[in-house]
């Protein structure tokens, strides 16, 4: 079962004869896919060092090209002042071989995903998750502000969003409760101005080795926002004692805690129901998020 109505299938075969036709001197590495919980793309390593990421839901070449040149802007930019190893941009293919769009190819990362090597229980790695937060608060915004696009404004812009999800979720989720505890989060005011972020630290996006952060991935999202939106971290990844360990380590007050809580509440809502079927991992993930934050809440 495919996740998008509009899902492209991207095979080893088409990779492979993309990878012989337009990089030749990759040609003699090997190509494999990667199985991954992830949503946006496909992922195929080239031999030891390079992983391919093709778009998944069919979009004119143009506009792809156009994100995929942005998303590789912001990821370079965000391995220069990350204090973590981050994918860097190494090439951009082009449509070919029935793949209908551009692609991107960049460097690979050892380590384990957050998902499959859970480090919610260690204070080490939140340490570690703060640090990089930081380390990205800390970069230059140069007068950039949000894009208006996804996470990272105004939370009550995300109402229309919302009322899908709890029309969705009827039937798999307490709803009237989930509405109320949204109907506090889109009043909470934004205070401080927008700084560099993430904006989406979700497990299949850090790596880990032992209960150690040892890279951050999905990284072309980098840009301004909401100084709260990275805090969604704290609940997609850890339980309440490393939680805290973060808080105090980013010396969270408790309005931008809880505007976290809210970004992290908004996405696992959109997850829960949209993946139920055709990605459980990622629906259990919004479920297991959910739980957390209303357990802060009772």
């Amino acid at each position: 079962m495919t996740m998008h109505d509009d899902q492209v299938d991207v095979t080893t075969e088409i990779v492979a004869t993309l990878v012989r036709e337009q990089f030749p001197q990759w040609s003699g590495k090997a190509i494999r896919p990667l199985v991954s919980t992830g949503t946006v793309h496909a992922i195929f390593r080239i031999g030891n060092d390079l992983s391919a990421r093709f778009p998944l839901r069919l979009n004119d070449a143009a506009e792809t090209l156009a994100v995929l040149e942005q998303e590789a802007q912001a990821s370079a930019e965000l391995a220069q002042v990350s204090r973590f190893p981050a994918p860097e941009p190494v090439a951009l293919g082009k449509p070919g071989a029935g793949y209908p769009m551009p692609w991107s190819v960049q460097t690979w990362l050892p380590g384990t995903i957050a998902s499959d090597a859970d480090p919610s229980g260690s204070d080490a790695f939140a340490e570690d998750l703060a640090a990089f937060i930081a380390s990205l608060r800390d970069a230059e915004t140069r007068g950039r502000i949000f894009s208006g696009e996804n996470r990272g404004g105004v939370l009550a812009h995300h109402d229309d969003w919302m009322a899908k999800c709890f029309e969705e979720s009827e039937g798999l989720l307490d709803v009237p409760r989930l509405r109320q505890v949204w109907g506090h989060f889109r009043e909470l005011p934004r205070t401080g101005a927008d700084v560099m972020s993430h904006g989406d630290l979700i497990p299949g996006n850090v790596l880990v080795t032992g209960d150690r952060l040892s890279g951050v991935l999905d990284t072309g999202g980098f840009g301004p926002a909401d100084p709260a939106l990275d805090l969604v971290g704290a609940w997609h990844l850890l339980r309440p004692g490393p939680r805290e360990v973060l808080r105090r380590t980013l010396v969270c007050d408790d309005l931008e805690w809880e505007r976290g809580k809210a970004w992290a509440f908004e996405q696992a809502m959109g997850l829960v129901w949209y993946y139920v079927e055709s990605n459980p991992a990622m629906s259990r993930m919004g479920r297991r998020t959910l739980d957390r934050i209303l357990e802060t809440m009772e």
